[in-house]
């Protein structure tokens, strides 16, 4: 009696398991497809690619005073003679330092740049990829699904096949009102 027991029980575990298993629906997006239909993205990039020139411009105008100043001092070292050697030593000594002080300018100026570029594209991009992440949460949600891959990425969130998943990319696009421009499509792996 005990092992009809242990039997039917053990039946009950494995059929409310795999009616748990069977209820869950996975679906598939394309992140890197739908942020390249954004028309946002462009804007951005063209954001980024101005403010990117703007820094490049600054620093280019500190190598150019850096070089004039160097040209300068090489020019004034020549002139270096007996008579005026202790006059010019002193220039070349104080162009020297300016020219450090300046080349210590242009190497901070260029870490800066890189902070400030950095900084403006989280500060464009955070808000659009919480407003593609919403409207991926909705739509999973709308279609009940209980996971959601992103294809673009299979090779860090180790997605080795997806035949049978729901792909959500082109419901997601629609919701956030982008072109329907298509990347490649994510394959099936072996």
């Amino acid at each position: 009696m005990n092992l009809i027991k242990v039997l039917f029980v053990t039946l009950g575990l494995t059929l409310t398991a795999n009616v748990a298993n069977a209820q869950q629906k996975v679906g598939s997006v394309n992140t890197e497809d739908i942020f390249a239909s954004l028309s946002e993205v462009k804007t951005i990039g063209t954001t980024i690619d101005n403010l990117t020139k703007t820094k490049q411009t600054e620093i280019e105008k500190l190598i150019t005073d850096y070089q004039t100043k160097l040209k300068t001092a090489q020019d004034k070292e020549k002139t270096l003679s007996e008579a005026n050697k202790e006059a010019v030593t002193k220039e070349l000594i104080a162009a020297q330092t300016e020219l450090q002080a300046l080349g210590k300018k242009i190497e901070e100026t260029r870490s800066q740049a890189a902070k400030d570029i950095s900084a403006k594209q989280n500060e464009l991009l955070s808000p659009l990829q919480k407003k593609v992440r919403d409207a991926i949460y909705a739509v999973a949600k709308e279609r009940s699904l209980s996971y959601v891959f992103d294809t673009a990425a299979q090779e860090s969130n180790n997605l080795l096949y997806t035949d049978g998943s729901e792909d959500i990319t082109a419901i997601v696009k629609s919701k956030l009102g982008a072109t329907a421009t298509t990347a490649k499509p994510a394959g099936k792996s072996k």
